[in-house]
């Protein structure tokens, strides 16, 4: 029987299911066998409406085991692992997440998705393909991922590239999550890298901002907005809807955004004890 959630402190609608619970990635890193029943226990906690789905990678789904868990299962070697992860995972699945890998045509890519019926995710690249893959994702129900960071600081796109992209699936109707690199609320310097790091705050605004009409420059403005005051009084302005557009995130932690949603005022105090 899969874990059920807690009760309790209420999460504002804006925030329901915004964290992935990415817990195995890095830097966090945490032992599988240890990231398991730390999820269930977020889901028996208070703040259970926050939470989304375990992600694993496909790698790791066969140390899973039977454990019952709603998945979000990555697809790093792009369509090739998708049958060995719809065997393994079954009804467990929730989301599939898939990259494109570099030599495969946007067309090719698809067609071999066109199988399975769970929600797809499909990892924009970074590349000249983007706005075909976008306009495929448009085309044939799928989302869209976006890799907002990761080891090195080129794999952090600024807030032009951003910008674009967010405007680009918004205006093609294609939801969206993000991936690596959000690690804080609000646009930062990592301290210990150097690295410029996306607030996930900053891109919720921005996606709203985006269903609003507003172009690219607005939107890297907000993107690159580091005022903790002024970032909350605009998200404070949105309504859900702008969760039809941005789906969730993934995190290593789910008590450190949701503490920073605390300290800001935007998650009820008390709501992590």
């Amino acid at each position: 029987m899969k874990a059920r959630r807690g009760g309790g402190r209420v999460i504002p609608a804006l925030f329901k299911g915004l964290l992935d619970d990415a817990a195995v990635f890095p830097p966090g890193s945490m032992p599988l066998a240890d990231a398991v029943p730390a999820h269930a226990r977020h889901l028996a906690a208070p703040y259970a409406d926050i939470v989304g789905p375990f992600v694993l990678a496909a790698p790791m789904l066969a140390e899973l085991g039977d454990a019952d868990v709603a998945l979000a299962v990555t697809a790093p070697g792009g369509p090739a692992q998708v049958p060995g992860v719809l065997a393994l995972a079954g009804n467990r699945l929730t989301a599939l997440d898939v990259a494109i890998p570099a030599a495969m045509k946007p067309a090719e890519f698809f067609t071999a998705l066109e199988p399975v019926d769970v929600p797809v995710f499909v990892e924009i690249p970074r590349d000249e393909r983007r706005a075909e893959v976008i306009a495929i994702c448009a085309k044939t129900g799928r989302a869209a991922k976006f890799r907002t960071g990761g080891v090195t600081a080129d794999r952090y796109p600024d807030e032009a590239e951003l910008a674009h992209a967010v405007r680009r699936v918004v205006d093609a109707g294609v939801p969206f999550k993000a991936t690596a690199g959000l690690h804080h609320a609000v646009r930062n310097t990592d301290p210990a890298t150097g690295f410029e790091q996306h607030g996930y705050l900053n891109l919720l605004a921005a996606a709203g901002a985006a269903m609003g009409g507003a172009g690219p420059r607005e939107l890297a403005d907000l993107l690159a907005l580091r005022d903790p005051g002024a970032l909350t009084a605009r998200v404070s302005t949105l309504d859900t809807t702008v969760r039809s557009a941005f789906r969730s995130f993934g995190t290593c932690s789910i008590l450190e955004p949701l503490t920073e949603l605390v300290a800001l005022g935007l998650v009820p105090e008390g709501v992590t004890a």
